[in-house]
């Protein structure tokens, strides 16, 4: 059975698809078959990000390790019966026909709340959350109290991982693998920094979750999505001797965030 990775985060902007496309083919380049969802019918970040890899490896002639992406098939509304869900069966239509041929099924989530991401939450065995560092994204996961710095209670996203445990208990499911990835460190040793190190620490013993490092800021990111590269296809492109010393951290801030996902069966060797 395939392991499903979901990378969910309810607010746009925290690095999903670029997670998502990197931890995708990262695992694909270590030998494991990879199918892949993008769950936002209407921007498609993810979906574009591979569309753009195949564009240029048909065009630069390459070949480059690619997860099995495939579109939401349509559902005929008519046969379905009173009360379902027609995103609930074209989801599941697609699990089904990923999940023979391949390791690991990613599924992108959007940065909104939408019935398809809800359900997306109830089927992940590791939950991948993007999370910029900053106070402004941490309030997605819980309130917290400007003064004493308490935290006061779990926010919407919080709540909304928290019933699709449920969910999975109810169906003698394992436990959700939660893993919180802080995106955008500052390279410093900042007063905010070490603020939201704290908070996340207290709030993950409070409500559940593991936390990784994720990527910096860096102008790479950008430039690597209009022709779908990630960072470890630098050097098959011919980019290896002009690999900057930003290019070769970002490089390394993926093997730790790949070993910290520590996924079954997942050797980490790049």
């Amino acid at each position: 059975m395939a392991h499903i990775i979901v990378v969910g985060n309810e607010k746009g902007g925290s690095g999903k698809s670029t997670t998502s496309m990197h931890v995708a083919t990262a695992l694909v380049r270590m030998g494991h078959s990879v199918g892949a969802l993008d769950l936002d019918l209407r921007q498609r970040t993810f979906g574009r990000y591979v569309e753009n890899r195949r564009t240029y490896c048909e065009t630069h002639d390459v070949k480059l390790p690619m997860p099995d992406y495939h579109d939401l098939p349509d559902v005929d509304r008519a046969k379905l019966k009173p009360g379902e869900n027609v995103y609930d069966h074209r989801l599941s239509a697609a699990v089904a026909t990923l999940e023979p041929d391949n390791d690991f099924i990613l599924i992108d989530c959007p940065g909104s709340h939408t019935r398809l991401s809800q359900v997306a939450h109830s089927l992940a065995d590791t939950l991948i959350t993007p999370l910029n560092d900053s106070f402004v994204d941490f309030d997605l996961l819980a309130h917290m109290d400007p003064d004493s710095g308490k935290i006061l209670s779990p926010s919407v996203y919080s709540e909304m991982v928290w019933n699709a445990r449920q969910l999975r208990a109810q169906a003698g499911l394992p436990s959700i693998d939660w893993v919180v990835v802080r995106n955008r460190l500052a390279a410093q040793r900042m007063h905010n920094k070490e603020k939201m190190e704290q908070a996340l620490k207290a709030l993950s013993k409070r409500i559940g979750f593991r936390i990784a490092p994720g990527f910096g800021e860096r102008v790479i990111f950008r430039e690597l999505f209009p022709r779908g590269l990630t960072l470890l296809d630098l050097r098959d492109v011919g980019v290896k001797g002009q690999m900057n010393i930003s290019n070769v951290a970002a490089r390394q801030e993926l093997r730790e965030l790949m070993k910290a996902l520590n996924l079954p069966g997942v050797s980490v060797n790049f």
